[in-house]
Parts: structure tokens; sequence; C-alpha cells
């Protein structure tokens, strides 16, 4: 396994001495920083920004050809680290601390070490990996921001205030579909020059904001046992969900079985499904089921007995109900009418 050490800080430091190990040249624009990785090493970037009021953003988007550790150790106080998984996966530990945590796609961790101890990220070899790290040096950030600190919730405003590093602290979870917005905005944001630096500075603000927000809301539930935020993988499940649903609309199980199918409780899936498609997962499915009767009764002659057992009902007299509800025709009616715009856009749906 290789192994590159950083002695400093702050940020530009930081990459410096990464610079300095992997014998690369480090290209400076303003206080934004790239360098390339040597292909000895592996390929990629690695980038890193410092912000004003202690709050900086270093980005790896990297494959190495061996295991790879960087060790983060000098005699001081560390910055919190904010460390989000965008692809692969990593591990940190604590300079003091044999313990591995693993990191996966998706994933994040807010990690502070106590004293002077510093961080360890290991990446694994041959599996490109990318991680946003949103860095705050406590002590500049609460000079800033010394009363607004005194409203957050109180294990926050602790570790925001530890600004000797007292305490060490870890929390793991996954992260919000907002903050997930926000990474792809920093990717689709163009080279660097004085609207970049700007932007990039109020990403990593409102970043920083929403995890506040995702670590308060991961403390409480509601009555139904969900909570109000949904991380990025709850969204890819839910994703899911709605393939199992237009895949089996003929032979669909209960709501349970859908959430036990995906990997994510029947709360949490309608909660979901609200917040995604701003309707209930019995809502979506009446909604699938409807645009595909619709575009079998426009282009095949299939009759009104197959249509219903293919789209899973059990009852010509219920579904008569409900897509007269939907249309303001019968289906056999419906059948015998020109095009309109939603019936184009059901056309397109399944031609697809």
């Amino acid at each position: 396994m290789n192994i590159i050490q950083s002695n400093s800080i702050p940020l530009d430091k930081v990459i410096m001495d990464i610079s300095d190990s992997l014998n690369t040249k480090l290209i400076q624009e303003c206080s934004e920083f790239t360098l390339e990785i040597p292909p000895e090493w592996g390929e990629g970037t690695i980038k890193a920004i410092d912000f004003q009021n202690g709050l900086g953003l270093i980005r790896y988007d990297c494959t190495f050809k061996e295991d790879l550790e960087i060790r983060f150790i000098v005699n001081d106080v560390h910055p919190l680290k904010f460390l989000y998984g965008l692809e692969g996966e990593f591990h940190h530990r604590f300079e003091n601390e044999e313990e591995l945590h693993k990191i996966k796609q998706y994933q994040n961790a807010i990690v502070a070490s106590s004293g002077n101890n510093g961080h360890i990220l290991y990446f694994k070899g041959n599996n490109k990996t990318a991680i946003n790290s949103l860095e705050v040096t406590r002590f500049d950030f609460r000079e800033q921001l010394k009363c607004e600190l005194k409203t957050l919730e109180k294990t926050l405003s602790d570790l925001f205030n530890d600004v000797k590093a007292v305490k060490s602290f870890y929390f793991k979870g996954y992260y919000s579909l907002v903050i997930a917005h926000l990474f792809n905005k920093i990717l689709d944001l163009g080279d660097g020059d004085f609207a970049r630096r700007i932007f990039l500075e109020g990403i990593a603000y409102n970043m920083l904001g929403e995890e506040i927000l995702h670590y308060q809301d991961s403390l409480k539930k509601d009555g139904d046992g969900t909570k109000g935020l949904l991380s990025r993988i709850e969204v890819k499940l839910i994703d899911e969900a709605t393939l199992v649903i237009k895949n089996n609309l003929g032979d669909l199980g209960t709501i349970e079985d859908i959430s036990k199918q995906v990997g994510l409780n029947a709360n949490k899936l309608q909660d979901g499904f609200q917040k995604v498609y701003g309707k209930s997962v019995n809502g979506y499915v009446k909604q699938e089921r409807l645009d595909l009767a619709s575009y079998l009764l426009l282009n095949t002659d299939k009759q009104m007995g197959e249509i219903v057992e293919i789209i899973g009902l059990n009852s010509k007299s219920y579904f008569s109900k409900i897509f007269r509800e939907a249309y303001g025709v019968s289906p056999l009616q419906f059948r015998k009418t020109n095009f309109t715009e939603k019936q184009q856009r059901i056309q397109k749906k399944y031609e697809k």
C-alpha cells in the first residue's frame, strides 16, 4: 500500500503537500488549486478551493493503481470535515484509532478528531472514487457566526464551538437529494473566473446549511416513522419501486411487497412517492394502469376483458368507472376519438 502525507494546514498548504508527494504539477487560479494524478500513480484529479470564514472544499475524483492512504497529520487542531461519497467507496479513520469507517456511494460522514489527532483517508486500488470534502476551520468559522451558532441543535452547536477539539465526533448517513443536486451544480460550472468563485462559495454554504438540516432531520422522526428529507439512496430505491410497478402491473403485490422488494420500509416508500411524484403509491399505480390501458385502447384491438387483465384489475365495471373519472369518457368512446395532447403523451411514453 502506498502512503502520502500532508503535514500542513490550511487547505492550500494541504494540496501543495499532496502535489509534492505525488511529484506532480499544481495549477493555481486565484484561490483554486488543481492537480492531475500522474500516470505512475493512476489517473484523475484532486481540486481544492479556500473560501472566507474558515470554509473550504476538496474534491477527489481519481483512480489509484494501488491501495493508497492519504494521511493528514499536523500538530494542530484539524478542520471539521463533511465527507460525501459520490462514486465508489472509501474508508476514513482517526489518526489515534484503528477502526476503519467505510463510506459508500450516496453516504456522507461528519468527522472531527480530538486534540491534534489527524485523519486518514483510504482509497482502494483500481477503483474509481469520487469524494467531496467540505472543510470547516472551526475557530475562524465561529468568529464570523457566533450569534447564529447559538441557534443550532445542541450537538451541532457543541461541535462547531469545540474550537480546541476537546471531543471527537463521527456521524454517518445518506446525504439528501438536495445536496446531490448541489454536487451536480459544481460539475456544471465552467472554468475558473470571478463568477465561478462566487457560485462555488455560495454552493459550499448551501451544502453546509443543507447538511445541518439533514443532520437535525435524522434525529427526529414523524409519528409514522418517516423523516422529512429524502436521501439520494432513498430516491434511487423509489425509482426502483416505479420499475417494479411498471414491469408487474398485471400481477402487482401490495405496497408492503413492493417495499420489501426494493428494501425501503412502506411508510418511507409512501412518503417518498408523495414527495417525488405528488401522489401516493396507490395513486401512482392507478395512473400507470390508466396510461397503459389508454395505450392499448388506441394501438391494439384487444377486448376490454383482456385489457383489464393486463393492467392488473379484476372488474371491468371498476375499470370503466375510474377511466371515466380520469378522461371524462368511457373506454370504448375513448377508443373511437382522435388523439388529444394527453393521448400523444401516452403514445410517446410506450413507444420509447
